[in-house]
């Protein structure tokens, strides 16, 4: 099981290093750390990936930073959510074709724009088609 604090709202000049120096200075311990940067520019982007060894140590962590000052900010620290892959962004099951149903034809658009007996589909656009 994962430990990782997603640790945000940093500034773009602070580092893994700098993040351990805080650990460290607050008896907190980190299996690693991860500064997420610019792939072009490699300006940080600012937040970073903490990975605690244990539960308890990842809530003293969150608990520490969570809202902490820094220059003209405050941090957030919770738990990093488990990242979404291509998968689940929408993609719809696969599904066999009905080798008996009937092919639907996509409906073919109107030229020369919208048709105006179309219904409105709010108020706002009912009172703009009675402008028109």
């Amino acid at each position: 099981m994962s430990f990782t604090v997603f640790l945000g709202n940093l500034p773009s000049w602070v580092t893994a290093d700098d993040i351990k120096q805080w650990l460290a200075a607050e008896d907190l311990v980190a299996d690693a750390i991860k500064v997420i940067r610019n792939h072009e520019t490699q300006e940080s982007k600012g937040f970073a990936f903490v990975e605690a060894p244990t539960a308890d140590e990842m809530a003293s962590i969150i608990r520490r930073f969570d809202r902490a000052p820094l220059e003209d900010r405050l941090l957030r620290a919770n738990p990093a959510q488990p990242p979404k892959g291509k998968e689940s962004r929408g993609a719809q099951p696969i599904v066999a074709p009905n080798p008996t149903a009937r092919p639907v034809k996509p409906e073919r658009k109107k030229r020369g724009g919208r048709d105006r007996e179309q219904a409105p589909r709010s108020a706002f656009a009912a009172e703009l088609a009675k402008v028109l």
